[in-house]
């Protein structure tokens, strides 16, 4: 499960974010390209723009769901 404590710097402020366990695996990015980008510096993915409609909120959710790790986090807010 993805700790806040760890998440990357990167991440925009708001519900979902990737943190440090992230093996730059790509599913978050084709799943949710509008909302997951890569850290080309340091090999991993992070939100660069949270889900603004119900189908990215469902494509955010699908790749949170898919993450092999648990990389991907919702703190619900």
């Amino acid at each position: 499960m993805a700790d806040i404590e760890n998440k990357w710097p990167e991440n925009v402020t708001g519900k979902f974010f990737v943190d440090d366990q992230c093996i730059d695996c790509d599913l978050c990015r084709e799943t949710a390209p509008s909302n997951f980008t890569r850290s080309d510096d340091g090999g991993y993915s992070f939100v660069y723009k949270q889900p603004e409609s119900d189908e990215e909120m469902a494509l955010c959710e699908e790749a949170m769901e898919g993450c092999p790790v648990e990389a991907i986090g919702n703190n619900g807010k």
